[in-house]
């Protein structure tokens, strides 16, 4: 079995050197939901559709009651379709961007009309 050794400062700053701190570490706040782009959004509302006919059909494992299974599916479609308007939002700017970017840097078409 090969035996650990405890790792030692090589320098007398690293040595010195404070502890980091919990006010110094950063946390990533974002929701959980915040990095699922257009598929993820497809997927939030297909599942939450699904929880939604799962819930009125009242088959088996569903919610304590059916009120929260709708709850929580509501929320499911809701989460997905505000990543997808706003992936669809993201697209149809950078669209429009290319399109006035390509209308400004083409000065012959301007003549021509």
């Amino acid at each position: 079995m090969a035996s650990r050794q405890k790792s030692t400062p090589t320098s007398a700053a690293e040595h010195n050197a404070p502890h980091s701190r919990p006010e110094d570490q950063t946390y990533d706040s974002s929701p959980w939901w915040a990095g699922l782009g257009p598929v993820g959004a497809v997927v939030l509302i297909v599942g939450g559709v699904a929880w939604a006919v799962w819930s009125f059909l009242r088959l088996p494992g569903d919610a304590q009651g059916q009120a929260l299974g709708y709850y929580r599916a509501s929320r499911l479609i809701a989460i997905g379709l505000v990543i997808g308007g706003t992936a669809l939002l993201g697209w149809m700017r950078n669209r429009a961007s290319r399109a006035a970017e390509g209308a400004a840097g083409d000065p012959e078409q301007e003549d021509e009309e």
